[in-house]
């Protein structure tokens, strides 16, 4: 096998990258004959007429070609639903759940998944999935991959290494990484790792990309040299392997006599990356009022609505908070947009307690939040001098579309029920002979 630990820069940028040299043909994408007696193969994430901008396309050279498998068959996995549920179970209340335990019995990345909550409808390819993961074995005979969307995979917990089709990225807390829709891989944990968790975003929508800059100008947020894809590597393994793949909602299971992570070299703009949070160049008001948690944002599917996304990853990083005459955690709000957030490290401006590391919230659309009221009573009375933000990293998948919580997720012990009452002591202050 040869490994692939370092990396090539850009944002869906044509890459080239190879294992042994000249296996890449020259000129052409599928010669009479490939070099080595490997397979081409084509891997496409959009229509093959999508505009050439939009155009999601890459050519793989391989030992074996995808189709030397056995036929699918049904692999039951209860935990994980796709959107639109059975039996829909949205309601306006906020809620919040504790993290994720970690098992006790031997658990891989895809026995490890568990749905908090869907949206849209995957079939018409609109909304997301979350789920969240927790794993203690790695994948090992096991390879997946999901055709109902990509995968925005946020480690909180651990280090993953993901080895994919495309070679191997490694991924910690405070880094992400993308998986496309139908990419093959695997997940085993770094070494000297014994477990994993964390939390997944299942775009069933228009692939995740850049946010556009507006005013902004040319730089700033998230900067498209900073985002990472895999030097090609490959293992020429026989064996008794099983191929896990999600399509439709439900998982099915093949088997291979052969590692599918095959792949010699390969071209494309199609490809697995991964993005350290750290490197997003954050923007903040340096005047008055908490500004919109748009100007967060790292990555954005589009819908057909311009403005309105199917669903935004944005994050809440560390920052300097210098905003005069102003409440500086975020306001009481009610939103349009439904917002699922968790929290990677550290505590969130906004939540005196509840809100802890691997835990997470839910305010679908119209349902007011904001700042518990010990917060609300420091921030009301705090001397605004500057104050780095700096021991934080939460993050939140917003969508256009109401998320239905999955009855596993309504009935969890992990499940914060009292979540309500951190606002119980919002007393009014009100008094009218006082402006």
């Amino acid at each position: 096998m040869t490994t692939a630990l370092d990396y090539q820069p850009g944002f869906r940028n044509h890459f080239a990258t190879e294992a042994l040299a000249g296996a890449l043909p020259e000129g052409q994408n599928s010669p009479q004959r490939c070099a080595y007696g490997l397979y081409a193969e084509q891997l496409t994430g959009s229509a093959f007429t999508s505009p050439r901008h939009q155009n999601l396309r890459s050519w793989l050279y391989r030992i074996r070609p995808s189709v030397a498998q056995s036929a699918y068959r049904r692999l039951p996995h209860d935990a994980v639903v796709t959107a639109p549920p059975a039996r829909p179970a949205a309601d306006p209340n906020q809620m919040r759940w504790d993290p994720l335990p970690v098992p006790e019995a031997p658990t891989d990345f895809v026995d490890g998944l568990v749905t908090i909550a869907v949206n849209g409808d995957a079939g018409t390819q609109a909304g997301c999935g979350v789920h969240l993961f927790a794993c203690n074995r790695d994948m090992t005979e096991r390879f997946f991959y999901d055709a109902d969307g990509e995968l925005l995979i946020v480690p909180q917990l651990g280090t993953l290494r993901l080895r994919t089709e495309f070679g191997e990225l490694e991924v910690t807390g405070g880094e992400i990484a993308v998986i496309p829709r139908g990419v093959k891989f695997q997940v085993r944990l770094a070494e000297g790792r014994d477990a994993a968790r964390g939390y997944i975003c299942e775009n069933y929508g228009s692939p995740l990309e850049l946010p556009g800059l507006g005013p902004i100008g040319a730089n700033g947020l998230a900067n498209p040299r900073d985002f990472l894809t895999p030097v090609a590597a490959y293992e020429d393994l026989k064996g008794d392997f099983e191929l896990v793949a999600k399509f439709s909602g439900a998982f099915w299971s093949a088997r291979l006599d052969h590692s599918p992570l095959d792949v010699v070299a390969w071209h494309g703009n199609y490809a697995p990356y991964k993005y350290d949070l750290a490197r997003f160049n954050t923007i903040n008001t340096v005047s008055f009022d908490h500004p919109d948690p748009s100007i967060f944002t790292v990555l954005t599917s589009a819908s057909d609505t311009p403005g309105m996304a199917n669903v935004d990853f944005v994050i809440f990083p560390p920052r300097w908070m210098v905003a005069e005459d102003t409440f500086r955690p975020p306001y009481f709000h009610r939103n349009l947009m439904s917002e699922f957030m968790g929290l990677i490290h550290g505590e969130y401006d906004a939540k005196a307690e509840g809100f802890v590391p691997g835990g997470a919230s839910l305010h679908n659309c119209m349902s007011p939040h904001g700042p518990d009221a010990e917060t609300f009573e420091k921030a009301s009375n705090a001397e605004l001098t500057p104050q780095y933000q700096g021991n934080t990293l939460a993050f939140m998948f917003e969508s256009r579309y109401v998320f239905q919580p999955t009855e596993a997720a309504l009935n969890a012990d992990f499940r914060q029920r009292d979540y309500v009452d951190v606002w119980a002591g919002l007393d009014s202050h009100f008094d009218p002979a006082s402006p």
